[in-house]
Protein backbone atom coordinates (compact mmCIF):
# COMPACT_ATOMS: atom_id res chain seq x y z
CA UNK A 1 0.00 0.00 0.00
CA UNK A 2 2.82 2.31 -0.61
CA UNK A 3 1.49 3.88 -4.12
CA UNK A 4 -0.09 7.19 -4.08
CA UNK A 5 -3.42 7.66 -3.17
CA UNK A 6 -5.98 8.07 -6.34
CA UNK A 7 -8.13 11.77 -6.60
CA UNK A 8 -11.92 11.00 -5.27
CA UNK A 9 -14.71 12.15 -6.86
CA UNK A 10 -17.32 14.65 -5.36
CA UNK A 11 -20.23 11.99 -5.72
CA UNK A 12 -17.41 9.22 -3.80
CA UNK A 13 -17.00 11.64 -1.22
CA UNK A 14 -21.06 12.79 -0.62
CA UNK A 15 -21.98 9.02 -0.43
CA UNK A 16 -19.24 8.00 2.09
CA UNK A 17 -18.83 11.07 4.17
CA UNK A 18 -20.98 10.07 7.52
CA UNK A 19 -20.27 9.80 11.16
CA UNK A 20 -19.09 6.92 11.86
CA UNK A 21 -16.56 5.29 14.86
CA UNK A 22 -12.54 5.44 14.05
CA UNK A 23 -12.42 1.72 15.73
CA UNK A 24 -10.12 1.86 19.00
CA UNK A 25 -12.38 -0.34 20.13
CA UNK A 26 -15.11 -2.72 19.70
CA UNK A 27 -17.61 -2.13 20.37
CA UNK A 28 -17.01 1.52 20.73
CA UNK A 29 -18.10 3.53 23.77
CA UNK A 30 -21.70 4.86 22.86
CA UNK A 31 -22.72 1.43 23.18
CA UNK A 32 -21.18 0.55 26.67
CA UNK A 33 -23.38 0.53 29.17
CA UNK A 34 -23.05 1.38 33.12
CA UNK A 35 -20.62 -0.40 35.44
CA UNK A 36 -19.59 -0.34 39.25
CA UNK A 37 -16.59 -1.25 40.57
CA UNK A 38 -17.51 -5.07 41.24
CA UNK A 39 -17.58 -5.45 37.54
CA UNK A 40 -13.81 -4.33 36.77
CA UNK A 41 -12.43 -5.47 39.55
CA UNK A 42 -13.79 -9.07 38.11
CA UNK A 43 -12.40 -8.14 34.89
CA UNK A 44 -8.90 -7.15 36.63
CA UNK A 45 -9.13 -10.60 38.81
CA UNK A 46 -9.13 -12.40 35.41
CA UNK A 47 -6.11 -10.16 34.14
CA UNK A 48 -4.31 -10.96 36.63
CA UNK A 49 -4.62 -14.50 36.49
CA UNK A 50 -2.87 -14.40 33.13
CA UNK A 51 0.85 -14.43 33.39
CA UNK A 52 1.96 -12.29 30.32
CA UNK A 53 2.70 -8.92 31.63
CA UNK A 54 0.28 -6.06 31.73
CA UNK A 55 0.16 -2.12 29.94
CA UNK A 56 -0.57 0.71 31.78
CA UNK A 57 -2.25 3.35 30.92
CA UNK A 58 -2.11 6.96 33.09
CA UNK A 59 -4.24 9.93 32.15
CA UNK A 60 -2.90 13.14 33.11
CA UNK A 61 -6.02 15.91 32.24
CA UNK A 62 -3.92 19.23 32.78
CA UNK A 63 -3.04 21.34 30.59
CA UNK A 64 -2.49 25.04 31.11
CA UNK A 65 -4.71 26.15 27.84
CA UNK A 66 -7.70 24.88 26.25
CA UNK A 67 -6.78 24.51 22.33
CA UNK A 68 -9.98 24.68 20.62
CA UNK A 69 -9.31 21.90 18.30
CA UNK A 70 -8.88 19.10 21.10
CA UNK A 71 -11.21 16.11 21.50
CA UNK A 72 -9.61 14.77 24.74
CA UNK A 73 -10.56 15.01 27.93
CA UNK A 74 -8.81 17.65 29.43
CA UNK A 75 -8.53 20.20 32.83
CA UNK A 76 -7.58 23.69 32.31
CA UNK A 77 -4.98 24.71 35.13
CA UNK A 78 -2.30 27.03 35.62
CA UNK A 79 -0.64 25.92 39.21
CA UNK A 80 1.36 22.40 38.62
CA UNK A 81 0.98 21.92 42.71
CA UNK A 82 -2.59 20.36 41.63
CA UNK A 83 -1.13 17.61 40.75
CA UNK A 84 0.18 16.63 43.46
CA UNK A 85 -3.25 16.23 44.95
CA UNK A 86 -3.83 13.93 41.52
CA UNK A 87 -0.89 11.73 42.00
CA UNK A 88 -2.18 10.53 45.70
CA UNK A 89 -5.48 9.74 44.11
CA UNK A 90 -3.58 8.25 41.16
CA UNK A 91 -1.29 5.80 44.18
CA UNK A 92 -4.80 5.12 45.90
CA UNK A 93 -6.40 3.78 42.99
CA UNK A 94 -3.19 1.87 41.49
CA UNK A 95 -3.12 0.17 45.25
CA UNK A 96 -6.92 -1.01 44.33
CA UNK A 97 -5.73 -2.41 41.09
CA UNK A 98 -2.91 -4.60 42.62
CA UNK A 99 -5.29 -5.77 44.92
CA UNK A 100 -8.23 -6.75 42.35
CA UNK A 101 -4.98 -7.54 40.11
CA UNK A 102 -4.54 -10.72 42.92
CA UNK A 103 -0.52 -8.93 43.86
CA UNK A 104 1.70 -7.06 41.89
CA UNK A 105 1.72 -7.86 38.21
CA UNK A 106 4.67 -6.98 36.01
CA UNK A 107 4.41 -4.53 33.64
CA UNK A 108 6.10 -4.15 29.92
CA UNK A 109 4.67 -0.97 28.97
CA UNK A 110 3.52 2.18 30.17
CA UNK A 111 1.87 5.47 28.67
CA UNK A 112 1.55 8.61 29.31
CA UNK A 113 -1.19 10.93 27.98
CA UNK A 114 -3.54 13.63 28.70
CA UNK A 115 -4.03 16.34 28.52
CA UNK A 116 -0.38 17.17 29.08
CA UNK A 117 1.44 14.71 31.11
CA UNK A 118 4.38 17.27 31.08
CA UNK A 119 2.51 19.64 33.26
CA UNK A 120 3.98 16.92 35.72
CA UNK A 121 7.54 18.71 37.07
CA UNK A 122 10.31 16.93 37.39
CA UNK A 123 10.04 15.65 40.88
CA UNK A 124 6.22 14.35 40.20
CA UNK A 125 7.36 12.53 36.79
CA UNK A 126 9.68 10.53 39.45
CA UNK A 127 7.35 10.04 41.94
CA UNK A 128 4.78 9.07 39.00
CA UNK A 129 7.41 6.31 37.84
CA UNK A 130 7.58 4.81 41.54
CA UNK A 131 3.90 4.87 41.92
CA UNK A 132 3.80 2.76 39.55
CA UNK A 133 6.83 0.38 40.50
CA UNK A 134 5.96 -0.38 44.13
CA UNK A 135 2.57 -1.10 43.07
CA UNK A 136 2.75 -2.72 40.48
CA UNK A 137 6.41 -4.16 38.79
CA UNK A 138 7.83 -2.29 36.19
CA UNK A 139 10.12 -4.77 34.07
CA UNK A 140 13.88 -3.82 33.53
CA UNK A 141 13.19 -3.48 29.67
CA UNK A 142 9.38 -2.35 29.74
CA UNK A 143 8.39 0.35 26.83
CA UNK A 144 8.09 3.34 28.36
CA UNK A 145 6.29 6.49 26.06
CA UNK A 146 4.85 9.65 26.67
CA UNK A 147 3.38 12.73 24.96
CA UNK A 148 4.23 16.10 25.25
CA UNK A 149 3.72 19.59 24.00
CA UNK A 150 7.35 20.64 23.00
CA UNK A 151 6.26 24.58 23.82
CA UNK A 152 5.72 23.67 27.80
CA UNK A 153 8.39 20.70 28.15
CA UNK A 154 11.36 21.73 29.38
CA UNK A 155 14.49 20.07 28.29
CA UNK A 156 15.05 19.13 32.39
CA UNK A 157 11.38 17.06 31.67
CA UNK A 158 13.44 15.38 29.58
CA UNK A 159 16.41 14.07 31.10
CA UNK A 160 14.35 12.87 34.27
CA UNK A 161 12.34 11.01 31.58
CA UNK A 162 15.54 9.61 30.29
CA UNK A 163 16.57 8.27 33.76
CA UNK A 164 13.82 6.78 34.54
CA UNK A 165 13.77 4.76 31.14
CA UNK A 166 11.43 6.66 29.23
CA UNK A 167 12.30 6.00 24.83
CA UNK A 168 9.64 6.97 22.88
CA UNK A 169 7.98 10.28 22.57
CA UNK A 170 5.29 11.58 20.94
CA UNK A 171 5.24 15.21 19.98
CA UNK A 172 1.59 17.39 19.20
CA UNK A 173 2.53 19.28 16.07
CA UNK A 174 -1.34 19.43 14.33
CA UNK A 175 0.24 22.76 11.69
CA UNK A 176 3.41 23.94 11.54
CA UNK A 177 1.21 27.25 9.53
CA UNK A 178 1.35 30.24 11.93
CA UNK A 179 -2.07 31.52 10.78
CA UNK A 180 -3.24 27.72 11.25
CA UNK A 181 -2.14 27.62 14.93
CA UNK A 182 -3.27 30.97 15.80
CA UNK A 183 -6.72 29.70 14.66
CA UNK A 184 -6.99 26.83 16.86
CA UNK A 185 -5.14 28.62 20.07
CA UNK A 186 -2.00 26.28 19.72
CA UNK A 187 1.59 28.51 18.92
CA UNK A 188 3.93 26.88 18.14
CA UNK A 189 7.42 27.27 16.50
CA UNK A 190 9.33 24.93 14.19
CA UNK A 191 12.25 25.80 16.70
CA UNK A 192 10.44 24.69 19.41
CA UNK A 193 9.63 21.49 18.04
CA UNK A 194 12.84 21.06 16.69
CA UNK A 195 14.67 21.94 19.81
CA UNK A 196 12.64 19.18 21.88
CA UNK A 197 13.26 16.62 19.21
CA UNK A 198 17.28 17.50 19.04
CA UNK A 199 17.24 17.51 22.88
CA UNK A 200 14.86 14.03 23.11
CA UNK A 201 17.38 12.24 20.43
CA UNK A 202 20.33 13.63 22.20
CA UNK A 203 19.00 11.58 26.02
CA UNK A 204 18.91 8.61 24.02
CA UNK A 205 15.49 8.46 23.03
CA UNK A 206 14.79 6.45 20.07
CA UNK A 207 11.30 6.62 18.58
CA UNK A 208 9.78 10.49 17.67
CA UNK A 209 6.52 10.39 16.82
CA UNK A 210 4.81 13.87 15.97
CA UNK A 211 1.09 14.16 15.32
CA UNK A 212 -0.47 16.02 12.67
CA UNK A 213 -4.16 16.97 11.88
CA UNK A 214 -5.85 17.63 8.72
CA UNK A 215 -8.98 19.57 8.40
CA UNK A 216 -8.30 22.49 10.55
CA UNK A 217 -9.35 26.24 10.28
CA UNK A 218 -7.71 28.11 7.68
CA UNK A 219 -5.67 24.79 5.99
CA UNK A 220 -4.94 24.98 2.37
CA UNK A 221 -3.38 22.92 0.12
CA UNK A 222 -0.52 25.33 -0.31
CA UNK A 223 0.24 25.84 3.38
CA UNK A 224 -0.43 21.80 4.19
CA UNK A 225 2.06 21.10 1.16
CA UNK A 226 4.52 23.81 3.09
CA UNK A 227 3.87 22.44 6.58
CA UNK A 228 4.86 18.07 5.42
CA UNK A 229 8.17 19.62 3.58
CA UNK A 230 8.78 21.26 6.90
CA UNK A 231 7.81 18.25 8.82
CA UNK A 232 9.95 15.67 6.50
CA UNK A 233 12.91 17.85 7.31
CA UNK A 234 12.24 17.51 11.19
CA UNK A 235 12.89 13.32 10.31
CA UNK A 236 10.38 12.11 13.10
CA UNK A 237 10.56 7.97 12.77
CA UNK A 238 6.41 8.15 13.03
CA UNK A 239 3.79 10.25 12.16
CA UNK A 240 0.11 9.89 13.01
CA UNK A 241 -1.85 11.82 10.68
CA UNK A 242 -5.40 12.63 12.37
CA UNK A 243 -8.50 13.81 10.68
CA UNK A 244 -9.92 16.72 12.85
CA UNK A 245 -13.09 15.27 14.38
CA UNK A 246 -15.34 18.19 14.74
CA UNK A 247 -17.72 17.58 17.51
CA UNK A 248 -19.37 20.38 19.11
CA UNK A 249 -21.80 18.68 20.48
CA UNK A 250 -19.57 16.33 22.66
CA UNK A 251 -16.80 19.33 22.84
CA UNK A 252 -18.69 22.56 23.06
CA UNK A 253 -15.32 24.53 23.49
CA UNK A 254 -15.21 23.70 19.71
CA UNK A 255 -17.67 25.77 18.67
CA UNK A 256 -15.07 28.78 18.90
CA UNK A 257 -14.07 27.63 15.87
CA UNK A 258 -15.28 29.42 12.67
CA UNK A 259 -17.26 27.00 10.19
CA UNK A 260 -16.81 29.01 7.75
CA UNK A 261 -12.57 28.63 7.85
CA UNK A 262 -13.07 24.66 8.12
CA UNK A 263 -12.19 23.06 4.76
CA UNK A 264 -14.61 20.96 3.17
CA UNK A 265 -14.69 17.32 2.69
CA UNK A 266 -13.17 17.72 -0.61
CA UNK A 267 -11.16 19.49 0.53
CA UNK A 268 -10.39 17.75 3.69
CA UNK A 269 -9.42 14.47 1.61
CA UNK A 270 -7.62 16.30 -0.70
CA UNK A 271 -5.40 17.41 2.58
CA UNK A 272 -4.99 14.01 3.44
CA UNK A 273 -4.17 12.44 -0.17
CA UNK A 274 -1.07 15.28 0.19
CA UNK A 275 0.17 14.31 3.10
CA UNK A 276 -0.19 10.92 2.44
CA UNK A 277 1.88 10.89 -0.58
CA UNK A 278 4.51 13.07 1.02
CA UNK A 279 5.16 10.74 3.27
CA UNK A 280 4.98 7.23 1.24
CA UNK A 281 7.88 9.51 -1.60
CA UNK A 282 10.29 10.06 1.78
CA UNK A 283 10.21 6.25 2.45
CA UNK A 284 8.11 6.09 4.87
CA UNK A 285 5.35 2.82 5.04
CA UNK A 286 1.76 3.81 5.15
CA UNK A 287 0.17 2.35 8.17
CA UNK A 288 -3.19 1.36 8.86
CA UNK A 289 -5.59 3.96 8.57
CA UNK A 290 -3.56 7.49 9.66
CA UNK A 291 0.03 6.14 10.37
CA UNK A 292 3.54 6.35 8.83
CA UNK A 293 6.66 5.22 9.96
CA UNK A 294 10.28 4.06 8.83
CA UNK A 295 10.58 0.76 7.12
CA UNK A 296 12.84 -0.42 10.14
CA UNK A 297 10.46 1.25 12.49
CA UNK A 298 8.84 -1.84 14.83
CA UNK A 299 5.09 -0.11 13.57
CA UNK A 300 6.15 -1.48 9.72
CA UNK A 301 7.57 -4.39 11.13
CA UNK A 302 4.45 -5.42 12.91
CA UNK A 303 2.38 -4.45 10.14
CA UNK A 304 4.52 -6.90 8.16
CA UNK A 305 4.20 -9.49 10.48
CA UNK A 306 0.68 -9.19 11.30
CA UNK A 307 0.74 -8.20 14.59
CA UNK A 308 0.05 -4.64 14.57
CA UNK A 309 -2.83 -3.56 17.07
CA UNK A 310 -4.96 -0.35 17.63
CA UNK A 311 -6.57 0.66 20.83
CA UNK A 312 -7.07 3.91 22.30
CA UNK A 313 -3.67 5.14 22.50
CA UNK A 314 -3.54 4.45 18.54
CA UNK A 315 -1.31 1.77 16.46
CA UNK A 316 1.12 -0.49 18.89
CA UNK A 317 3.49 -3.28 17.55
CA UNK A 318 1.23 -6.01 19.48
CA UNK A 319 -1.83 -6.26 21.99
CA UNK A 320 0.26 -6.15 25.13
CA UNK A 321 0.16 -9.09 26.87
CA UNK A 322 -2.50 -9.57 29.29
CA UNK A 323 -4.28 -5.84 28.03
CA UNK A 324 -4.10 -2.19 29.43
CA UNK A 325 -5.10 -0.93 32.65
CA UNK A 326 -6.23 2.42 32.42
CA UNK A 327 -5.66 4.90 35.91
CA UNK A 328 -6.78 8.60 36.46
CA UNK A 329 -9.81 10.53 35.67
CA UNK A 330 -11.81 9.57 32.07
CA UNK A 331 -8.75 6.48 31.24
CA UNK A 332 -10.24 3.48 29.54
CA UNK A 333 -8.81 0.17 30.50
CA UNK A 334 -8.80 -3.02 28.06
CA UNK A 335 -8.15 -5.73 30.27
CA UNK A 336 -10.10 -9.68 31.53
CA UNK A 337 -12.30 -9.32 28.58
CA UNK A 338 -13.89 -6.09 29.49
CA UNK A 339 -13.84 -2.69 28.78
CA UNK A 340 -14.08 -0.46 31.74
CA UNK A 341 -14.06 3.71 31.74
CA UNK A 342 -13.36 6.38 34.53
CA UNK A 343 -15.61 8.47 35.57
CA UNK A 344 -14.79 12.21 33.97
CA UNK A 345 -14.21 14.72 37.05
CA UNK A 346 -11.97 15.23 39.51
CA UNK A 347 -14.63 15.03 42.39
CA UNK A 348 -16.59 11.76 41.44
CA UNK A 349 -12.71 10.06 41.30
CA UNK A 350 -11.89 11.29 44.45
CA UNK A 351 -15.13 10.15 46.14
CA UNK A 352 -15.19 6.54 44.74
CA UNK A 353 -11.45 6.74 46.17
CA UNK A 354 -12.78 7.59 49.35
CA UNK A 355 -15.22 4.78 49.47
CA UNK A 356 -12.85 2.08 48.66
CA UNK A 357 -13.90 1.42 44.80
CA UNK A 358 -12.58 1.70 41.43
CA UNK A 359 -13.90 4.86 40.14
CA UNK A 360 -15.44 2.87 37.35
CA UNK A 361 -18.56 4.73 35.56
CA UNK A 362 -19.04 2.73 32.24
CA UNK A 363 -17.95 -0.39 30.20
CA UNK A 364 -18.86 -3.47 28.30
CA UNK A 365 -18.15 -7.30 29.05
CA UNK A 366 -17.05 -8.48 25.52
CA UNK A 367 -19.30 -11.89 24.63
CA UNK A 368 -18.07 -14.23 21.80
CA UNK A 369 -19.64 -12.23 18.80
CA UNK A 370 -18.02 -9.24 20.30
CA UNK A 371 -14.85 -10.74 20.27
CA UNK A 372 -14.91 -12.01 16.62
CA UNK A 373 -16.58 -8.68 15.31
CA UNK A 374 -13.50 -6.97 16.99
CA UNK A 375 -10.55 -9.37 15.59
CA UNK A 376 -12.06 -8.71 12.55
CA UNK A 377 -12.36 -4.81 12.09
CA UNK A 378 -8.75 -4.97 14.37
CA UNK A 379 -7.52 -6.56 11.04
CA UNK A 380 -9.63 -4.25 8.50
CA UNK A 381 -8.19 -1.24 10.44
CA UNK A 382 -4.51 -2.42 11.08
CA UNK A 383 -3.49 -4.94 7.87
CA UNK A 384 -6.51 -3.40 5.34
CA UNK A 385 -7.38 -6.96 4.43
CA UNK A 386 -9.16 -10.12 6.86
CA UNK A 387 -9.61 -13.98 6.50
CA UNK A 388 -13.37 -14.49 6.76
CA UNK A 389 -14.90 -17.65 7.26
CA UNK A 390 -17.01 -19.55 4.72
CA UNK A 391 -20.62 -18.16 7.04
CA UNK A 392 -19.29 -14.49 7.36
CA UNK A 393 -18.31 -14.19 3.84
CA UNK A 394 -21.94 -15.08 2.84
CA UNK A 395 -23.35 -12.94 5.75
CA UNK A 396 -21.51 -9.80 4.75
CA UNK A 397 -21.45 -10.20 0.73
CA UNK A 398 -24.13 -8.32 0.16
CA UNK A 399 -22.58 -4.82 1.49
CA UNK A 400 -18.71 -5.88 0.04
CA UNK A 401 -20.40 -6.39 -2.90
CA UNK A 402 -21.43 -3.16 -3.02
CA UNK A 403 -18.21 -1.61 -2.01
CA UNK A 404 -15.86 -3.70 -4.19
CA UNK A 405 -18.34 -2.04 -7.10
CA UNK A 406 -17.44 1.19 -5.88
CA UNK A 407 -13.66 0.68 -5.57
CA UNK A 408 -13.06 0.23 -1.80
CA UNK A 409 -12.11 -3.46 -1.63
CA UNK A 410 -12.20 -6.65 -3.37
CA UNK A 411 -13.56 -9.86 -2.14
CA UNK A 412 -11.97 -13.34 -3.15
CA UNK A 413 -13.59 -16.19 -1.74
CA UNK A 414 -13.38 -15.38 1.75
CA UNK A 415 -10.64 -12.87 1.63
CA UNK A 416 -11.12 -9.11 2.30
CA UNK A 417 -8.37 -6.60 0.94
CA UNK A 418 -9.09 -3.15 1.05
CA UNK A 419 -8.09 -1.34 -2.26
CA UNK A 420 -5.75 2.21 -2.08
CA UNK A 421 -9.44 4.15 -2.38
CA UNK A 422 -10.71 1.71 0.50
CA UNK A 423 -7.72 3.16 2.97
CA UNK A 424 -9.25 6.24 2.75
CA UNK A 425 -12.41 5.06 3.58
CA UNK A 426 -11.23 2.16 6.04
CA UNK A 427 -14.05 3.16 8.67
CA UNK A 428 -16.55 2.59 6.49
CA UNK A 429 -15.59 -0.81 5.43
CA UNK A 430 -14.90 -1.24 8.74
CA UNK A 431 -18.31 -0.37 9.63
CA UNK A 432 -20.26 -3.12 8.11
CA UNK A 433 -19.02 -5.87 10.53
CA UNK A 434 -20.59 -3.53 13.42
CA UNK A 435 -23.29 -4.79 14.92
CA UNK A 436 -24.65 -1.85 16.83
CA UNK A 437 -24.78 0.74 14.02
CA UNK A 438 -28.16 1.78 12.96
CA UNK A 439 -27.61 1.56 9.31
CA UNK A 440 -29.39 4.50 8.74
CA UNK A 441 -27.16 6.79 10.43
CA UNK A 442 -29.76 7.73 12.95
CA UNK A 443 -27.82 7.12 16.41
CA UNK A 444 -24.36 8.50 15.47
CA UNK A 445 -24.40 11.89 16.81
CA UNK A 446 -21.01 11.22 19.16
CA UNK A 447 -18.86 10.22 16.24
CA UNK A 448 -17.24 12.47 13.52
CA UNK A 449 -17.23 12.10 10.21
CA UNK A 450 -15.40 9.65 8.01
CA UNK A 451 -14.31 12.23 5.20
Amino acid sequence: MSAHLPPLGEDVIRKYDVAGPRYTSYPTVPEWGSMRSEGAEAALAAAGADPAPLSIYVHIPFCKEMCTYCGCHVIVAKDPRKADAYLELVRREAELVRRALGGRHAVSRIHLGGGTPTFLDERQLTELHAILDRELSILDDAELAIEVDPVVTRHSQLEVLARLGFRRISMGVQDLDPEVQRAVARVQTEEETRAAIDGARALGFRSVNLDLIYGLPKQTEQSWRRTMDRVLALSPNRVSLFSFAYVPTVKPHQRRLHMADLPSPASKIELFRIAHDAMVDAGYRAIGMDHFARPDDELALAQEQGTLWRDFQGYSAGRGGAGTVALGVSSISDAGGAYFQNVKTLPKYAAALDRGELPVERGHVLDADDQRRRQIIGEVMCRLSVGLTGDEAERFAAPLRALEREGLCALDGTRLTLTPLGRVFVRNVAMVFDAYLDRDGARRPAFSRTV
